[in-house]
């Protein structure tokens, strides 16, 4: 059988190639057009959707689609597929956790260090002549909160732990006891007791706004943020108050809520580091995630228990 795969992610097509060699035939559909056009006209043509968690696939588009059989989701979170229709139809869905871990984990890491050490400023300043030479904080030694302590919460404590020697704090849905680290009752308590907190939770209706007001008041005027995770779990418009007045020293920002469109606020304000949702994007982490799909594809189709199911309620997390 020759599965037909409908593809709506657009940052991986070097790696379709994977997917071909496997006997799949796959039509793109990575634009708002192109991807109406594909589910509300030609519906029927597709046995598989290959998404991720900000494009997700709605009811809506799911009744569209009366041969979908399952639903692949590159990276770990699939906040926008309605898990409801696709149960409700027996859809199986399938994500990519801790696939590109690293990734996320290096680039979390390189937006704390370009933060706390100002190094788009410093940049910027040499390339106009300037030859400022301002004291900045050092990671050695500090306090790290980690909010979500799943493939990438663990990748980036380990990086902080073991490169900076910093002491590792965490907040998550549950208390895990085969790690070292402190764990906090609440992101509040968490943002209390860090000097930099990184978010690295999942996205969805559990983690909406757990940093607010509140949990960036803890975090204080010398506190930094970090975000590799979903916008949905920051409040915007209260993490720009705060370092619209200085209630936190800086963040560093890598999702959105309306992507592609950022903030006009946050581009303004010198505080603050911003990247386009890159953290995961890699060579190695893409080959890895398409690899994985193509994984969970064959097995599906096989007859077999996928890889990386994901779990229809909180109960089976």
């Amino acid at each position: 059988m020759t599965a037909t795969v409908l593809v709506l992610v657009e940052t991986v097509n070097e790696c379709l190639p994977i997917l071909e060699k496997q006997g799949y035939h796959l039509e793109l559909a990575p634009t708002p057009a192109e991807r109406k056009t594909a589910i509300f006209e030609h519906g029927e043509r597709f046995s598989a959707v290959l998404t991720r968690g900000p494009l997700g696939l709605t009811e809506e588009e799911i009744v569209a689609l009366p041969n979908l059989k399952i639903i692949c989701v590159i990276g770990a979170g699939y906040e926008q597929v309605d898990l409801q229709a696709a149960r409700h139809r027996g859809i199986v869905v399938t994500n990519g956790a801790g696939v590109n871990a690293s990734s996320v984990a290096d680039h979390a890491m390189a937006l704390l260090l370009a933060l706390v050490r100002d190094i788009p400023h410093s940049d910027a300043a040499l390339r106009r002549g300037e030859w400022p030479r301002v004291a900045r904080p050092s990671l050695a030694g500090k306090r790290l909160g980690v909010l979500g302590l799943g493939a990438v919460g663990m990748a980036i404590a380990k990086r902080a732990a073991l490169g900076f020697d910093m002491s590792i704090s965490y907040h998550n849905r549950r208390v895990r006891n085969d790690v070292p680290y402190t764990f906090c009752a609440t992101p509040t308590e968490l943002a209390r007791v860090s000097d930099f907190l990184i978010v690295a939770t999942p996205g969805g209706l559990d983690t909406r706004h757990l940093i607010n007001k509140q949990t960036l008041d803890a975090l204080g005027p010398k506190g930094f943020l970090v975000n590799v995770a979903r916008a949905s779990v920051v409040a915007t418009a209260d993490l720009i108050s705060a370092l619209e007045h200085r209630r936190i020293a800086g963040a560093a920002l890598d999702v959105f809520d309306h992507e592609p469109e950022v903030p006009q606020a946050l581009k303004n304000l010198p505080n603050v580091v911003l990247t386009p949702h890159v953290a995961g994007l890699s060579p190695e982490a893409t080959r890895a995630m398409v690899e994985l799909v193509g994984q969970n594809l064959t097995a599906f189709f096989s007859g077999k228990p996928v890889l990386t199911p994901v779990p229809w309620s909180d109960e089976e997390r």
